[in-house]
């Protein structure tokens, strides 16, 4: 299906949704002759006004977005969803042309959406020559980005269950090219407030991306392809980045990267065309006709529902009435255990998250320093953590691995644990002398561990919870990632950064507490098939 015939097909105005993007577009380049004015300057635009394209430019953004976002409501009176069938992927069935193709079209979307912050270290060296502050204050950047990445995860997750997975994308999508006018901004805390934006962009599309996949592949093949197409995305962001700061910055600056996320969003638009809407997603919103297409190019069956059964017979009113209540009180107990069920789990994925963050972003950016003043040489603390980005790639593979033919939860429950265990290393480093103790094992436990939890994490959240919120409860675990990386950074701003040794003692409590959690309230997910998971 195109994506003529898709937008058509949800009920969602077409003509909007491109006129929206042509807005946008258009404000974006009205942006560019401020930008081509700096190139006898280096492309320094520090204290240059803004002339008035730049301002029109502004609007044209704002304006197209919004009409981007009302092309893509859908229809406010869906039809009945129809309830007689179910949606069924054979757990040993082959994947299909189309399961490979939707797999390499979210990899390069993941990869692309990695990519916007992860040129945030790339950019901050030459800010902080160009306006002229200092690393506390150029600081800012990299918050302001964390906070728009916590609040995408919730509202995208939201916009994935009420627009579609599909059109959270795309709305994505035209929210990245809108945040190229980074570029050409001439104020530092212009840049901090789009920052912002650009978080929010990029801070929902994984989970996304991993409900959107985790409702298309068959069980069977659903845990390794969510891990790798993650791992993957993520892998490809840094070096995407590193690639193109490399390449292009000798050349045009630092605002050159920013200013990629015009084309780089408009490839994301482009690859839509590509990816489907969920075939469960269609059918929960009455699009029965466009379900059935995309099931049957993904080769996937449709099966009669269970049959209802018939009602209680009226002859005795008293014995029929007792029934009834029986039945109403043994649902309300059903919908009460369900609902525990999911606060425990979500409780368990929420503390796995924050830790992870507070360790990603906080613990391990804070220990070149202080392994440094404990009298390790500097060359020694920073190649352990440059390691990190190689040890990334093969713990991905193993994870996946590991994930999808051992076990999810074990898999899972084995990376936290390894993360408890480098933590200990870590307080028993600091504890000790440099001269008895080497960082590199107990750092490298770490790094498997963090790393392990991060691509095993969001895939087990999508595979965890129903589809009538599986974008909003992904998204919220995605967000705790990042919430936990927030409260690091705000300890750098504020210069409360504690101890190494009581960071990991401190850290070492969420960590453990997850692992218990985990173990007790979430469920395995390998092989499972999703509708296991519909409320009855």
């Amino acid at each position: 299906m195109s994506l003529v015939s898709r937008a058509r097909a949800d009920g969602r105005h077409l003509w909007a949704f491109s006129l929206g993007c042509i807005a946008v577009t258009a404000g974006v380049l009205l942006h560019l002759p401020m930008f081509w004015m700096g190139r006898h300057t280096g492309f320094r635009l520090a204290d240059m006004p803004m002339d008035p394209g730049m301002l029109w430019g502004m609007v044209f953004i704002v304006a197209g977005i919004a009409a981007a976002a009302y092309g893509l409501l859908p229809s406010r009176r869906p039809a009945p969803s129809d309830a007689r069938f179910t949606v069924v992927a054979a757990d040993d069935m082959p994947l299909t042309r189309a399961h490979w193709q939707l797999i390499a079209m979210l990899t390069v979307a993941l990869i692309i959406d990695v990519m916007k912050p992860a040129s945030l270290g790339f950019v901050v060296p030459g800010m902080i020559v160009e306006y002229g502050v200092d690393k506390t204050t150029v600081a800012w950047l990299p918050f302001a980005a964390l906070a728009g990445t916590v609040v995408g995860s919730v509202a995208w997750g939201l916009i994935a269950d009420v627009y579609g997975r599909r059109a959270a994308i795309l709305l994505a999508a035209v929210m990245f090219i809108g945040t190229a006018i980074c570029g050409a901004m001439p104020s530092l805390w212009w840049n901090v407030g789009m920052c912002f934006l650009m978080g929010a962009a990029a801070g929902g599309l994984l989970p996304v991306a991993y409900a959107l996949l985790a409702e298309m592949m068959p069980s069977r093949h659903r845990g390794w392809a969510l891990v790798l197409v993650g791992g993957l995305g993520a892998a490809g962001g840094y070096l995407a980045a590193s690639g193109c700061s490399a390449w292009l910055q000798p050349w045009f600056g630092w605002r050159i990267l920013w200013l990629l996320n015009l084309p780089t969003g408009l490839v994301l638009i482009l690859l839509n065309t590509l990816i489907p809407e969920s075939a469960s997603f269609l059918l929960s919103r009455g699009h029965n006709e466009d379900a059935q297409v995309v099931m049957h190019h993904f080769g996937i069956t449709v099966r009669p529902a269970a049959a209802v059964p018939p009602p209680v017979a009226t002859a005795d009113r008293g014995a029929g009435a007792a029934v009834d209540r029986a039945s109403a009180a043994a649902a309300v107990q059903s919908r009460w255990n369900g609902a525990s069920q999911v606060a425990a789990k979500t409780w368990a994925l929420s503390v796995t998250a924050i830790a992870w963050g507070l360790i990603n972003f906080g613990l391990l950016l804070w220990m070149p320093a202080h392994l440094v003043a404990k009298g390790y040489s500097v060359a020694l603390s920073s190649e352990l953590l440059a390691a990190s980005a190689l040890i990334a790639v093969p713990t991905v593979f193993l994870a996946a691995l590991l994930y999808s033919r051992w076990s999810a939860k074990g898999a899972l429950l084995g990376a936290i644990a390894l993360t408890a265990a480098g933590l200990a290393g870590v307080l028993q480093l600091e504890l000790g002398q440099p001269a008895h103790a080497s960082p590199v094992i107990p750092i490298a436990i770490l790094i498997v561990g963090i790393n392990g939890i991060i691509a095993m994490l969001l895939p087990f959240a999508a595979e965890s919870y129903p589809l009538k919120f599986r974008g909003r409860a992904t998204g919220w675990v995605a967000a705790c990632t990042k919430g936990g990386g927030l409260l690091a950074q705000l300890l750098s701003l504020s210069g409360l950064v504690p101890a190494l040794w009581l960071s990991a003692l401190i850290i070492l409590a969420p960590v453990s507490i997850s692992l218990v959690l985990v173990l007790f309230f979430c469920a395995e997910t390998r092989g499972r098939d999703l509708h296991e998971l519909e409320p009855a």
